[in-house]
């Protein structure tokens, strides 16, 4: 018998809201701090500590900076972000389909 395919999800990525940072980043390819807060509907301490996670994973990078004189954090997927982000799209369809097709043979 094969593992269940919720074995296979990384719990730094499945996270909600660090699924949520990776899958806009990777949309974006780099996205600003104030961008993510507002779309995530988080506090910016909360944010803060998630996006530490991701970048100790090496899931992202961030990067500081100024746009005029005010400061910007912008952040921007790795390449390992992407392959984190891709694998954990995929062990999530198996688990969709699996899901599916049991709700089928009822």
């Amino acid at each position: 018998m094969t593992d269940h395919p919720v074995t296979g999800l990384d719990e730094v990525v499945h996270q909600r809201v660090r699924l949520g940072i990776l899958a806009i980043a990777h949309e974006a390819r780099r996205v600003e701090f104030g961008y993510l807060r507002t779309s995530l509907d988080l506090t910016a301490g909360n944010l803060s500590k998630h996006l530490s996670v991701l970048e100790a994973a090496g899931l992202i990078e961030i990067e500081k900076g100024y746009e005029g004189r005010r400061g910007r954090t912008w952040i921007t997927l790795t390449p390992t972000g992407t392959t984190a982000l891709n694998d954990e799209i995929g062990r999530l369809k198996v688990l969709i389909a699996r899901v599916e097709t049991a709700a089928g043979q009822s």
